[in-house]
């Protein structure tokens, strides 16, 4: 039986990770339909505008994702500090955050600018490439703002305050797809842009979204202490900013890493499959569409995880860090499962938010969506305890070795058994769905072992986990 006074902190916890958890996951459910919305409106415009616009989509969304990993370490060292009490050390971590998107975002805007020489050097047909260009040159001048809003959404979330966070987002995604609508098709006696327009909408929806976060915490005497926007000469050129400067890159790059090796993996098996037909990669893209809405939910509950963990981790108090990587493992794992549910009960309801399932000229897409929609819910808990046990880890500024990991447990199990099962043994896109589940649970695995043994004091290794095990063993 649990004593009294644990029970009361368990429940605290579970409450404090969900008051983080639902905005943040609401936030990335928002912000994933507006891609789905994009996709399917690029389609009213012609099968040539989604092949090339879903390929400067995917460029864009592929850098933005890294670099937001990058920038998103001002999430567990804000927490950190918040927990220690610091928050002027908070105060230089953000304004040190906003200069590394400055910093990574004007080359990435070049080479975004110049999209059609990087897609032709790709191999990209050269119609193709020239369309995406325009799109990609709309969409480029939203790419700082994107990682500006990304780090004062860590900001927030740091000090337990996402609420505006989930107002902005669905307000950016309403205005990205009334935009998207009235500059595609020249509305409002403005002229009709495309494919371009769609990219000009995404960037005015990130202004919009970043310009909103920075007045809402310029405007507040809460946020004074922090002077996240005061750029005067002592509170940028100084060693102590050089070393948070440092720390983030030593935290975020590997966070960063770890986004471009789960991404690249994705890539080669939807690669592979469209070498098996455009049965198997249709039904692949289904089934995949469907995980990531769902996995939003988990990674929402992983950022979560980081802030709670991070915060602790700063107030020095080793149960409870141990406590909230469990809580949050814990709901990464129900909340996957509920999905996972889902998707064994009715996965031709899901299917068919997709395509007309009573049309025969769809029978074998929808039956083979349906079967991988069956391996999905399978692997629905596995990924959401690896994601969470991540964030956990991101808590402690542990990334690099959960890094090594995912390379580890992606690229050296995962796609070897996915190979084998799916092209030598001709199992096809189950046996390749087959080895992205057979990954995830090596990630889950490993990781949540790497948080239990640090979480123990246990020798773990790593970088930052070791500073978390001192401070526990102080008290």
């Amino acid at each position: 039986m649990i004593h009294m006074d644990s029970r009361d902190r368990l429940i605290s916890e579970i409450k404090q990770c969900l008051m983080l958890a639902v905005p943040l996951a609401a936030a990335q459910l928002a912000q994933s339909a507006t891609g789905f919305v994009d996709t399917v409106m690029m389609g009213w415009l012609g099968s040539q505008t989604i092949a090339s616009g879903g390929l400067g989509a995917a460029v864009f969304t592929f850098l933005l994702l890294i670099s937001t990993g990058i920038v998103s370490a001002v999430s567990p060292l804000a927490a950190e500090a918040y927990g220690a009490g610091k928050p002027e050390q908070i105060g230089k971590i953000v304004r040190q955050g906003l200069g590394i998107s400055l910093l990574l975002g004007i080359p990435i805007v070049i080479v975004l600018w110049h999209g059609r020489t990087l897609l032709l050097l790709l191999g990209q047909n050269a119609a193709t490439a020239a369309l995406a260009e325009t799109y990609l040159r709309a969409i480029a001048l939203g790419f700082i703002p994107g990682l500006g809003f990304a780090v004062l959404k860590s900001f927030l979330s740091a000090l337990s305050q996402p609420q505006l966070v989930i107002i902005t987002v669905v307000l950016g995604t309403l205005l990205n797809i009334t935009a998207n609508y009235v500059l595609m098709f020249g509305k409002l006696g403005l002229p009709a842009l495309g494919l371009a327009g769609i990219g000009w909408a995404s960037t005015l929806s990130l202004w919009s979204m970043f310009i909103v976060l920075a007045i809402y915490i310029y405007s507040q005497q809460q946020f004074r202490n922090y002077r996240i926007f005061d750029t005067s000469f002592k509170y940028t050129f100084t060693q102590e900013n050089r070393r948070i400067f440092r720390e983030i890159f030593q935290v975020g790059l590997p966070i960063g890493g770890l986004i471009a090796v789960e991404a690249g993996l994705f890539t080669v098996v939807t690669f592979l499959l469209g070498k098996l037909g455009t049965t198997a990669l249709a039904a692949h893209q289904i089934a995949l569409q469907t995980a990531g809405m769902s996995f939003q939910i988990a990674l929402g509950i992983s950022l979560a995880t980081t802030v709670r963990v991070g915060q602790l981790a700063g107030e020095q108090d080793k149960s409870g860090v141990r406590l909230a990587g469990y809580v949050g493992i814990s709901l990464g794992a129900l909340s996957m499962g509920i999905a996972g549910i889902i998707f064994w009960l009715i996965p031709k309801s899901v299917v068919s938010l997709y395509l007309d399932i009573n049309n025969p000229s769809n029978e074998n897409v929808v039956n083979l969506a349906v079967r991988l929609l069956v391996v999905a819910a399978i692997f629905q808990i596995v990924d959401g305890v690896q994601v969470t046990a991540a964030g956990a880890l991101r808590g402690l500024k542990d990334t690099r070795i959960p890094l090594l990991i995912g390379i580890f447990a992606y690229w050296c199990v995962g796609l070897p058994i996915g190979y084998a099962l799916g092209i030598w043994l001709g199992y096809g896109a189950i046996g390749l769905w087959w080895g992205l589940a057979i990954g995830l649970a090596s990630a889950a695995i490993v990781l949540t072992w790497r948080f239990i043994a640090g979480g123990r004091g246990q020798k773990a290794g790593g970088n930052n986990i070791n500073t978390f095990k001192k401070q526990g063993n102080r008290q």
